[in-house]
């Protein structure tokens, strides 16, 4: 860390913690003020921590990395004595930050994953360089331009594999049934990370959408794939918001808006030093109303509840999986000298109806509030009605309208997902065999067969009669994973998609969001005013 780097994060933790002491903070938008904390504070907070971190820097056993002792460690640590979302970013997490936030970067376009310290392919995108070049999932990377990386983590790993557009990058790999190392020099390019999946009819006139995150460019995508599927033949949408960790509020906003009348009410928020601020649909639906089915999960969170809460209150989506996260709070990301970053919790944010989903982190470790596993919880104080007069309550995410997560798996079916089993017997069905099947392929006994002795391989217990029971998921698994290698990972999605409980489900409670969609229809012509 240079001298100029290490004064700047050093005066960023001082001015906090003087800040913080003082009782108030206020964020600008390129950067951090010292507000009105007294100058004593600031001053004693200063001079407390300067001397506390010469005497560990003097005094250790070992030598001192100001890196990780003030990235790492004293600026994240105070942090993490706020709230559980704010954070700092150091130059790497804060370039990758943008890199989320822009929705594309510049390298080859491959997942990648450390597993038993080797940095595996997880799978190369739809028409990347890598993909194009032949890249597997279940590839080893070996060597990139000449360095290896079996002492590398994965990030490091993928660091290496980015850089300038048109620029070429020699990638070693090792490949199961292949006896030799393979050699791939591929050219870098715009790689872009898209934020929606492309729309799919599960039966005729019901669409599915699943939106991954919230990036600059989710609105854009989400109207091109809808126009791209046809979105005027639609009598129905699920739009899947699982797994979704949220990201930008203003595209959240954006996205709610789509289904909503022009002027309803999609979220406010507001904070100690910011006044409240309301967030409206701008456009609306343009007249394409369809019922929606919006499917959560537990990790649904932050701007996917926003979406969420914004549809349930206006009583125009049926709200269907399980309670999500509960996250009301809103960060500020504030970008700082060397090209570090903060995010820091700025506001709180309220649904329509007014209520607060945050769930409470005022008691237990982090780890408890990310982790745990009853989201069930509500806050008895903070009951409120949706437009059609529903009860819905805050303190603990988007409850679901109706709660539904799917069979249980057994523990057969759950150690073989914990072993990344059909992911490692995809990598040995093809081995150094061209990667073809037919589109209409499924598994047969022989497949199964294989199966069976690649168990017995890898030394995974099971029983037959399990087995058994378990085989049309062991078959829907087995295929959905061949077809990533065979064709892509869009391919399998599809076939995902058509086998999942959650999906179907969707489609039995369709007629239940129709009768949202005409309630609101009705008080919509009661209350002028709204397009």
């Amino acid at each position: 860390m240079t001298g100029e780097r290490r004064y700047w994060v050093l005066l960023l933790a001082l001015i906090l913690l003087g800040t913080v002491a003082g009782g108030v903070f206020s964020p600008g938008v390129e950067g951090v003020a010292a507000a009105t904390g007294s100058a004593d504070q600031i001053e004693a907070g200063k001079k407390a921590f300067a001397k506390l971190y010469s005497a560990v820097e003097e005094n250790f056993a070992d030598k001192v990395s100001p890196d990780k002792a003030i990235y790492k460690g004293a600026v994240p640590g105070m942090l993490r004595t706020l709230d559980p979302h704010s954070g700092f970013y150091d130059p790497r997490d804060f370039q990758i930050l943008r890199e989320d936030q822009r929705g594309a970067y510049f390298g080859i376009g491959m997942a990648v994953q450390e597993r038993n310290r080797r940095t595996i392919v997880i799978a190369p995108f739809p028409g990347s360089p890598a993909y194009k070049a032949g890249v597997r999932p279940g590839d080893v990377i070996v060597e990139v331009d000449g360095k290896r990386c079996d002492t590398l983590t994965s990030s490091e790993v993928a660091d290496l594999l980015k850089g300038p557009r048109d620029t070429k990058v020699v990638v070693l790999i090792a490949r199961e049934g292949v006896k030799n190392h393979m050699r791939f020099e591929i050219t870098r390019d715009e790689i872009s990370r898209k934020s929606v999946e492309p729309a799919i009819w599960v039966k005729p006139g019901i669409a599915h959408l699943h939106i991954n995150q919230f990036n600059e460019n989710t609105t854009k995508e989400m109207e091109k794939t809808l126009k791209e599927l046809g979105e005027d033949k639609i009598t129905g949408l699920i739009l899947d918001l699982r797994n979704n960790p949220g990201g930008l509020l203003n595209e959240g906003v954006s996205v709610a808006g789509k289904f909503l009348r022009k002027g309803q009410l999609v979220v406010s928020h507001k904070g100690r030093s910011s006044p409240e601020k309301p967030y409206y649909a701008t456009r609306g639906s343009g007249g394409r109303e369809y019922p929606v089915v919006v499917l959560v999960n537990r990790l649904s969170a932050s701007a996917a509840e926003i979406v969420s809460g914004a549809l349930q209150d206006h009583d125009r989506a049926l709200i269907l999986g399980e309670n999500t996260f509960g996250k009301g709070l809103v960060q500020t990301v504030m970008p700082l000298p060397e090209n570090t970053g903060l995010l820091l919790t700025t506001a709180k944010y309220y649904t329509p109806s007014g209520r607060l989903i945050q769930r409470d982190y005022s008691s237990g470790s982090f780890l408890d509030y990310y982790y745990k596993k009853n989201l069930d919880t509500k806050n008895p104080l903070d009951v409120k009605m949706t437009d059609g007069g529903r009860t819905v309550h805050g303190g603990g995410g988007i409850s679901p309208d109706e709660l539904f997560s799917g069979p249980k798996l057994t523990s057969f079916q759950n150690v073989l997902l914990r072993r990344f089993t059909f992911f490692n017997f995809a990598a040995s069905y093809f081995g150094s065999e061209e990667a073809k099947l037919a589109r209409d392929w499924t598994p047969n006994e022989s497949t199964l067969q294989k199966f069976r002795e690649f168990l017995k391989a890898q030394e995974i217990p099971y029983r037959e009669p399990e087995f058994t029971e378990a085989q049309d998921w062991l078959k829907s698994e087995i295929r959905k994973e061949l077809f990533i290698t065979a064709f892509s990972q869009e391919e399998s999605r599809r076939i995902a998609i058509e086998s999942d409980p959650v999906v179907k489900r969707a489609l039995e409670s369709m007629p239940k969001a129709k009768e949202l969609l005409e309630s609101s229809r009705k008080l919509a012509s009661r209350r002028p005013g709204l397009e």
